[in-house]
């Protein structure tokens, strides 16, 4: 067994993986021997994976300096990425860079060069401008979701970072769709390209709702307590409009996320966590929701209003029917509302009479000590058994970041658990815990 298999076969087991998807085993095979890939996958297939191990089996363990840089249209695509390439355990460092941080935390942070840079096209110009690093061992750029990282807005910064990126000999193109045309700048010769775009559709089942008055906040409510306990996500085109649902969501009583692209990050930051541990079933969303965020299986998706291009309606309903699962778009329509073209006919939804949907018997909790100190999942999960009490089964999904950690816990046992963990001390450190 050579090196390369053996490694990504340890990765593998680290991440509590089996074994690649066909999509990924035809990109770790192609990634190596090809100079320029273009991977075109529906959301949530692991396309992160499918460019990370390629990369890792490449870097040199002597070298110093930045050998390869990925380039993500948001914050929280950057977060996830860099945390997939942490839990892989490979001994290189990794670091991302984005807006809506201080830059000198990045500084710090990049004070020790990684190997593999994570950013947005905004926060890494800036980072070249100043010379914060040497682009000359760069080999390897990533594109990530590339249909969203070439928009106009983004368009001088990515000339300015592909101009600096002039010893690279490896690109890798991703996108969930292929709606949009590579620029020129970008330097493409002759991409491989490997589609996959295909395979998800026929998982997805796409249904409209009816709404028999034009404000559809009543229907939306109804919908919800018939599709009863599952996870899903409510898609909005405006931040004004997640107020106004998430307000009647709370009138009514549904526990509910809220996640745009005006929130803090570290609102935004805790209101995935929240969503995956399970505190919140449902998460209130704009497009930034769509594409490149770390969200677990879903069962359902509901447009409650409908994006104006094909490709966002595209994304979003990727955030359903996932890899092998089953899943659904809702289009919550009023009845005189007409249906854009990129849009197909497809069938009503019968609403039946349901009640609330059940209050999630999970709280998330906030421990103030993370990787920086030493401490681990396992450190934390024995503070919680040990000190706190717990049982086994009573400890949720536990989330590790450089400075913290979040657990879910049962709602009933909150109060209880910071009575005993709070001011305690974990690893010799006084920590706090409190609920969020």
């Amino acid at each position: 067994m050579s090196s390369a298999i053996k490694n990504q076969k340890e990765i593998l087991k680290k991440l509590g993986i089996q074994k690649l998807n066909p999509m990924q085993e035809e990109a770790r095979l192609a990634i190596p021997t090809s100079a320029e890939v273009v991977l075109l996958s529906p959301t949530g297939t692991g396309k992160t994976l499918s460019f990370l191990l390629p990369i890792i089996a490449e870097l040199d363990i002597n070298c110093n300096e930045i050998q390869a840089i990925v380039i993500v249209p948001s914050r929280e695509l950057a977060i996830q990425i860099e945390q997939v390439a942490r839990e892989m355990g490979t001994g290189f460092k990794v670091n991302s860079v984005y807006g809506g941080r201080p830059f000198s935390k990045d500084k710090i942070e990049l004070s020790h060069l990684p190997a593999i840079l994570i950013g947005t096209p905004g926060r890494v110009a800036d980072h070249l401008r100043r010379d914060t690093f040497s682009t000359e061992r760069i080999r390897i750029f990533v594109l990530d979701e590339f249909d969203k990282s070439l928009e106009i807005g983004f368009e001088s910064e990515m000339i300015e970072i592909t101009d600096s990126l002039y010893k690279v000999r490896k690109k890798i193109l991703t996108s969930a769709t292929h709606e949009v045309s590579i620029p020129s700048f970008i330097g493409l010769q002759q991409p491989i390209y490997i589609n996959y775009l295909e395979d998800g559709i026929e998982q997805l089942k796409v249904k409209t709702i009816l709404s028999p008055t034009k404000d559809k906040l009543e229907t939306l409510v109804d919908s919800l307590c018939h599709l009863g306990n599952q996870p899903g996500i409510i898609f909005c085109n405006f931040k004004d409009s997640i107020q106004r649902v998430s307000d009647y969501l709370t009138k009514n009583k549904i526990s509910h996320g809220c996640f745009f692209g005006g929130l803090e990050q570290i609102d935004r930051e805790r209101a995935l966590i929240k969503f995956r541990n399970g505190t919140h079933q449902l998460l209130i969303a704009t497009d930034l929701a769509s594409r490149g965020i770390d969200v677990p299986e879903i069962k359902f998706i509901i447009h409650y209003h409908l994006p104006n291009r094909s490709q966002e309606f595209t994304h979003r309903n990727g955030r359903t029917a996932r890899m092998n699962s089953d899943g659904t778009a809702f289009i919550l329509k009023w009845i005189k509302e007409d249906l854009p073209e990129f849009i197909e006919v497809n069938e009503v939804e019968k609403i039946l009479p349901a009640g609330l949907p059940k209050p999630s018997i999970w709280k998330t909790l906030f421990v103030s000590g993370g990787r920086k100190d030493k401490i681990s999942k396992g450190d934390i999960a024995g503070m919680f058994f040990k000190q706190g009490g717990l049982e086994k089964n009573e400890l949720g999904i536990i989330e590790l970041k450089q400075d913290c950690a979040f657990a879910a816990v049962p709602a009933t046992k909150v109060d209880h658990l910071i009575g005993k963990l709070n001011n305690t001390k974990l690893k010799k450190r006084k920590i706090r815990v409190y609920a969020i």
